[in-house]
């Protein structure tokens, strides 16, 4: 039997978890919602040592500059099946082009700022881990019409602005495709076949639910947070061919058009 270790049972990982327990897989997760206490070393340390594979989906410390898995216990999972799932952020603005895995990384070119995500990503391929590269993530509770019943959607000025996403649904069986087969380490981009910009997802959202979008704002009058203000400096498209040939993947979101409407 394949027995999984989770580091971070969030709102990705919860539906990797309940697909692979439909597989007959052991999960174990630390995390509010998981087993297992971050903190509690003998216990980890246990659940590292009964799992053929490792899964984290906890996200660098961006003021310490650290990944905590890797800080804590790295030496430890060094012989395990290791998959990370990290961001498309790792490729730096790239002005609208196409990015694929051949793509140096910021932490790899020296181009752009580096920062935690891009080094935590290069540290767990050194690790020789399954490193899947995912955009801007949506799904149940988590879309653009929920941002749009809440009030809270919004319309940038950004004519040239476009990035890729993925449904969350789609994260799972990619995860779960890289898990149970026997794939080559590196990275993978996971995302839908149809990069569009912020406004064509949010003016989808508002067409299903028979409501006017949101008024056109430019990047200073909409007050963003600074998480969010970067978000939209950067602009890519993220190619997925590489996960489809290796992995045998396919999105059942393939555009945000059949996400949105599935969700509805």
């Amino acid at each position: 039997m394949s027995h999984l270790l989770i580091f971070g049972l969030g709102y990705t990982a919860k539906r990797i978890a309940a697909r692979l327990r439909e597989r007959g897989w052991t999960v174990r997760a630390t995390g509010s919602a998981g087993d297992l206490d971050f903190g509690d070393r003998a216990a980890v340390l246990t659940a590292i040592g009964e799992a053929s594979h490792v899964l984290s989906s906890v996200p660098p410390d961006r003021q310490a500059g650290v990944d905590p898995v890797l800080e804590a216990y790295g030496e430890a999972l060094a012989d395990r099946r290791l998959l990370y799932l990290s961001s498309t952020g790792v490729y730096g603005d790239r002005q609208g082009a196409w990015v694929d895995e051949a793509t140096p990384t910021i932490a790899q070119s020296g181009e752009g700022r580096r920062n935690a995500r891009a080094e935590a990503d290069l540290a767990w391929m050194d690790l020789g881990a399954r490193v899947l590269r995912l955009p801007g993530i949506y799904g149940p509770g988590r879309s653009a019409l929920d941002r749009v019943r809440e009030g809270k959607a919004r319309r940038i000025d950004l004519p040239e602005q476009v990035f890729s996403r993925v449904h969350v649904d789609d994260i799972a069986s990619a995860v779960v495709s890289a898990l149970v087969q026997d794939v080559p380490p590196g990275a993978y981009n996971i995302g839908d076949d149809l990069p569009a910009s912020g406004n064509e997802v949010t003016e989808h959202a508002c067409r299903l639910l028979g409501v006017e979008p949101p008024p056109l704002e430019c990047l200073e009058e909409a007050n963003l947070s600074e998480m969010a203000r970067g978000f939209y400096m950067e602009n890519r498209r993220v190619a997925n061919g590489k996960a489809k040939r290796v992995l045998g993947w396919r999105p059942r979101y393939p555009t945000y058009v059949e996400g949105l409407e599935s969700l509805n």
